[in-house]
């Protein structure tokens, strides 16, 4: 009769010690984990190569003609990488203004573009007179007709070179507000 008694009283005793073992065995901190990611925090969701848009204005005039290389949508920054932009700026004009770069950062919902690495804006008159403005990064705001740098500009124009240190260029009515050690050799006609 002992014997009866003594098997299942060992038996719970072993299976008591099997929990207990497991038990000590789990980490706790386990459960609070988060479950490993699969993607990157920089994960492209969608890419276009030799991209190409074209705008139009509200009465049907020409706005601006883009094209990119290569063009990539960053899933988690709503962040728009473009290779190579070359866009030009109509704004319901004859004369466009032509932008390039050789890499582009489009924000979340196109309220910003930064265009890095020899950046390139020029543009021709009515006159046939040509300006270029070159600076290594500039800031634009589309939709407010604004662009600024902090970075050295040089601006090439028909009657001569200026240079400076910093940029605020109002395009809506043409004015440019040049920062700081602002040189200038400029021919007299």
């Amino acid at each position: 009769m002992l014997r009866k008694l003594l098997n299942p009283v060992l038996f719970a005793c072993a299976a008591a010690l099997l929990a207990a073992v497991g038990y000590w065995n789990i980490n706790p901190d386990s459960f609070s984990e988060r479950p490993a990611q699969t993607g990157t925090d920089n994960a492209i969701d969608f890419y276009v190569v030799n991209a190409n848009t074209v705008q139009y204005q509200a009465d049907g005039k020409l706005h601006y003609e883009m094209t990119a290389d290569k063009l990539e949508h960053v899933k988690t920054t709503d962040i728009t990488l473009l290779t190579s932009p070359n866009m030009s700026l109509y704004r319901g004009t004859e004369l466009p203004w032509k932008v390039r770069s050789e890499r582009g950062e489009v924000a979340p919902e196109g309220t910003q573009v930064e265009l890095i690495d020899k950046v390139r804006v020029e543009r021709t008159d009515a006159k046939g007179r040509p300006t270029i403005l070159t600076t290594s990064r500039l800031t634009v705001f589309p939709e407010k007709e604004y662009a600024q740098t902090q970075q050295a500009v040089r601006i090439d124009a028909a009657n001569g070179v200026t240079t400076a240190q910093g940029m605020k260029a109002y395009l809506n009515d043409g004015r440019m507000l040049l920062q700081s050690n602002v040189r200038g050799q400029h021919e007299v006609r």
